[in-house]
């Protein structure tokens, strides 16, 4: 039976999270679980199933409106999510998604059957962790990543050298077979269960592959990230991805997927960044904001003077141009530091400092309240 697990919470998702989190998310599960690279692996096959099923109801807005409304049972009574993924091959329900980046052309996600001349691996996917400074200038990073590769003793075909696969007779070699949907109202075609979509039956497994056809290796690349960008874009490295699968190309020919490699932004302890602004806190005096100062300003350049006038309120804001950080696409222009006032009162005052407020308080009066009608009007009003 389909799962009855909350689709959000099995994509790790908020409700409020649009397409293309929704999409980030299924993508990054769905390369973690799929059976190729946890083979054996049954609780990673039935992850696998679980999250396609998500996305499948998540990513079209009708069904997600309609499980938002009624839950499970708004997308099952009318037959919306009616597939049953406990039934189906995992091969098969990548067929399904299609769509999720681009409907299968060049840059299609993971082993589809291309309608193309040339068959396309599997995208992967891997993460960088970048702090500010990195995103001014720009870095380099080793990324390391494990990826399937063809096999070299069997070649691909996943057979003991010296031994010859057969063709599967549920199939007759095809790789497809037909099942019924809906009662027989229509026939949809899906990978042979019986040869998992190769259309060959090995009868005596390469001792290496253990007959996948395919190996997991580890691979080190250098990866430029370009200044100005920004966490969760994605450097695409063409090529570095994985072969076609078995079921489409036994010896690997065809396009290689791509590697993308994710930009993750550590969070900044002065700086938070909004676009390409970077905005901070400066913490100011009293008196500094009373009398006026000059005062140096923490930059990723180095210090930059402020000029903080007289009679500066709580929350006042100054901007520092082309403080920011570099745009991505015009790196020359950037945005601007965005410093705003936070005045502090010392909790602790000597003798000495506590007098002179004292004698600065005996100066107050009334007119240091505003004549307008704000808020301090409004105090005086309810107190007469």
């Amino acid at each position: 039976m389909p799962t009855t697990r909350d689709y959000y919470e099995i994509l790790s998702v908020e409700r409020t999270a649009d397409g293309e989190e929704i999409k980030r998310a299924y993508r990054r599960l769905a390369m973690k679980f799929h059976p190729d690279r946890n083979p054996g692996d049954t609780d990673a096959e039935v992850r696998f199933k679980e999250c396609s099923e998500a996305y499948e109801v998540l990513s079209d807005p009708n069904k997600r409106k309609m499980f938002d409304q009624y839950g499970h049972e708004g997308v099952r009574g009318s037959g919306a999510a009616g597939h049953d993924f406990s039934r189906m091959d995992v091969s098969d329900i990548f067929s399904m998604f299609q769509d999720i980046f681009g409907g299968g052309g060049a840059g299609g996600f993971g082993g589809q059957r291309q309608r193309r001349s040339q068959a396309r691996g599997y995208d992967l996917e891997t993460e960088v962790a970048l702090t500010i400074h990195d995103v001014l200038i720009g870095a380099e990073r080793q990324v390391e990543f494990t990826r399937l590769d063809v096999c070299d003793t069997c070649s691909g075909n996943g057979a003991k050298p010296g031994s010859t696969p057969e063709t599967c007779a549920t199939c007759r070699g095809q790789g497809k077979v037909q099942q019924q949907g809906l009662g027989g109202m229509f026939r949809m075609v899906t990978a042979c269960p019986h040869c998992n979509g190769r259309g060959k039956i090995i009868k005596e497994h390469c001792t290496d592959c253990k007959g996948k056809g395919r190996v997991p290796r580890k691979r080190t690349l250098s990866v430029k990230l370009p200044p100005g960008i920004h966490d969760g874009q994605a450097v695409r490295v063409q090529g570095e991805g994985e072969p076609p699968g078995p079921d489409i190309s036994p010896n690997g020919s065809g396009v290689r997927g791509d590697l993308h490699v994710v930009a993750r932004i550590k969070k900044h302890e002065i700086f938070q960044r909004e676009g390409d602004h970077l905005l901070m806190e400066l913490p100011i005096s009293f008196t500094q904001a009373s009398l006026g100062a000059e005062i140096n300003v923490p930059t990723l350049n180095g210090g930059e003077v402020v000029t903080i006038p007289k009679a500066t309120q709580h929350g006042a804001i100054f901007r520092v141009h082309g403080g920011g950080l570099p745009n991505l696409r015009s790196p020359a222009r950037r945005g601007d530091l965005i410093v705003g006032c936070k005045i502090e009162i010392p909790r602790k005052l000597s003798k000495k400092q506590e007098e002179l407020l004292r004698e600065f308080a005996d100066t107050e009066d009334e007119k240091v309240l505003p004549e307008s009608h704000g808020v301090f009007q409004k105090i005086k009003d309810m107190l007469s």
